[in-house]
């Protein structure tokens, strides 16, 4: 490190200048530079742009926006809606034509028989909306009469009080007044297989003209009210329960129900409905039935279930076409033991039979093991299942009852075929289940399909039944849509942001259409066209109340357009009103310096 002399470092010292010194005057402030004044045509340049800008945004970014985010909304009939869901646009009414006929009688008596009994039948009805209505068939010529019996048909029917022309399609019943002189009181007789009634009485029975009691016309009115009493019930339960998938929250014909009131069924016909709703199916277009036959051995190999179902069963879906359409599916499962949790079968010594307990039929379907249809597709599956026991535990019945069939409610029935002991060449040659050998089994269902659709106990007709169930579903779908249409219209105004497209209008006037024709077509007495409209103005309405976009807007609060909206228009709406605000601020300071100060 080198180091400086004394002498060098003086000598460095005299040659540096002097610092300057800092007094308080030489320290003062530099004015700034103020901007040069904006032109006229700055200012206003810059005003275009901003006038501009919320030009753009008003007259084109605004619509478009109102226009892409706009909730449409169809025009609906609310009105007319409401009216139907509180039962003042119909009324509906059910007058069932039943024929009288008497080929062995003059016409005459035929009118005078008829007439009296009608006059039975008002004084015994409580129920004005259910009205059985006699009209005289053309019986003049018996041998044309016994060719329309054999036939099932009926040439046209005059109406004498009217004077209305019934067709045979129209016709609930038809009475065939039989005089017997071997009788000492009147008989009825109803033919299982036909809508047709059999009053075989004595001609004593017919008091002279002048005569007030005519004991036959009551004994006639007293068997019409008990055959149709039930459908009487049944009409008047529909009219006073809505079905829970309508969303209905009231009756839908209060209007009906205040003008036609149906007195309180008797507490075994109370039972006999509360027995029904429990195992009857909900009302579907289309059924599906799987018929299966299980077997805990190697037999049967095969069985003519084609023939049988043809012959057995197919007649009766033919006829219930007109309520529902019906798939058939059959399969053959063999090794196919029941559920282990059942208790094996018990021999009765004193009978001789083999017997399942009343506790274990609940769970006999081994679900596990038995490749049963599920309920997949459009509508609801009955399984029907055909069981054949094993050789060593046959006959087999149930312990209680000593049946050998049971049905599950809302599920299917259950049918034991106990078939007879077989051994060496039998059993090689007994390889399968005949369509004889099936019929009792398929009866069986026939009678439980029934049950599952919802047909009364009684009258024991197959076609009353079948009518009964008609006119019960029609008036069911139709209060079913009326009550639909009803919570639609109180959607529509509960939610106004809600959105309705078009196709929602289009089924509200599809419904309304068919509402109507179906609530003329009940006064008329056609119940089969009743029915057609009503199930289609059901289908219309379920389609328009579940449409799609409009369920999705239901659940789209207002909270959630903010969180969307938000982040989109912050940024772009802060910078605008910001200018704005400036420019506002900057031409009021202006306005402000111009006027004179005071």
């Amino acid at each position: 490190m080198a180091v400086l002399s004394p002498a060098l470092e003086r000598s460095e010292a005299e040659e540096r200048p002097p610092a300057p010194s800092v007094t308080a005057e030489s320290v003062t402030e530099t004015p700034k530079k103020q901007p040069p004044p904006e032109s006229k045509e700055s200012i206003r340049l810059r005003q275009l742009v901003i006038l501009s800008f919320w030009a753009i945004v008003i007259f084109l970014g605004v619509p478009i926006w109102l226009w892409t985010t706009s909730t449409h909304r169809a025009r609906l009939p609310l009105q007319e809606m409401l009216d139907w869901a509180e039962g003042r646009a119909c009324r509906p009414a059910f007058p069932l034509r039943i024929i009288v006929e008497g080929p062995q009688l003059p016409q005459n008596e035929v009118i005078r028989i008829l007439r009296a009994t009608q006059h039975a039948l008002d004084d015994q009805n409580d129920f004005s909306l259910h009205h059985l209505r006699l009209c005289v068939g053309d019986s003049s010529n018996p041998s044309n009469f016994s060719h329309q019996r054999r036939a099932g048909k009926h040439s046209d029917l005059t109406d004498r009080s009217s004077g209305d022309v019934v067709k045979a399609k129209e016709k609930a019943l038809t009475i065939t007044l039989m005089p017997n002189g071997g009788l000492t009181s009147p008989r009825a007789k109803l033919q299982p297989q036909s809508a047709s009634l059999d009053i075989q009485y004595p001609p004593s029975s017919v008091p002279p003209a002048s005569s007030t009691s005519f004991p036959l016309a009551t004994f006639i009115a007293g068997q019409l009210q008990d055959l149709f009493s039930e459908e009487q019930a049944l009409i008047a339960l529909a009219l006073t329960a809505i079905p829970a998938s309508t969303g209905g929250h009231e009756p839908a014909n209060s209007v009906a129900q205040s003008q036609g009131r149906a007195p309180s069924p008797s507490p075994e016909l109370a039972g006999r409905l509360a027995s029904r709703n429990t195992r009857a199916l909900r009302y579907a277009p289309t059924y599906h039935i799987a018929v299966s036959l299980f077997s805990p051995t190697a037999w049967p190999s095969s069985w003519d279930i084609e023939s049988a179902v043809a012959e057995y069963l197919a007649p009766l879906l033919e006829s219930a076409s007109v309520i529902s359409n019906f798939t058939v599916d059959t399969q053959i499962q063999l090794h196919a033991r029941f559920s282990p949790s059942v208790q094996p079968p018990e021999f009765d010594a004193d009978r001789g039979v083999w017997t399942l307990r009343q506790e274990d039929l609940g769970g006999f379907v081994n679900a596990a093991e038995w490749p049963l249809s599920p309920s997949i597709g459009a509508g609801p599956t009955l399984n029907f299942i055909i069981y054949v026991p094993d050789p060593s535990t046959s006959p087999l019945i149930i312990k209680e009852s000593q049946a050998t069939s049971w049905l599950i409610p809302q599920w299917g029935g259950i049918v034991i075929l106990n078939s007879p002991v077989f051994t060496g060449l039998v059993e090689t040659q007994a390889k399968g289940l005949s369509k004889e050998q099936l019929r009792p089994g398929l009866l069986v269902f026939s009678h439980q399909l029934l049950s599952f659709l919802g047909a009364p106990e009684s009258p024991l007709s197959i076609p009353l039944k079948l009518q009964t169930l008609t006119r019960v579903r029609a008036v069911s779908l139709l209060l079913s849509a009326s009550s639909t249409m009803g919570s639609l219209a109180r959607l529509t105004v509960a939610l106004p942001s809600i959105a309705i497209p078009e196709t929602v209008s289009t089924a509200v006037d599809v419904t309304l259409q068919h509402l109507g024709r179906s609530c003329n077509a009940l006064k008329d007495g056609k119940f089969t066209v009743a029915l057609d409209h009503a199930k289609t103005a059901e289908s219309a309405a379920e389609r328009g109340f579940f449409e799609k976009s409009m369920v999705g807007q239901v659940y789209f609060p207002d909270e959630h357009k903010v969180a969307v909206y938000l982040p989109l228009l912050g940024p772009v709406g802060v910078p605008l009103i910001m200018s704005a605000l400036k420019e506002l601020r900057r031409a009021w300071t202006a306005r402000r310096s111009q006027s004179p100060t005071s």
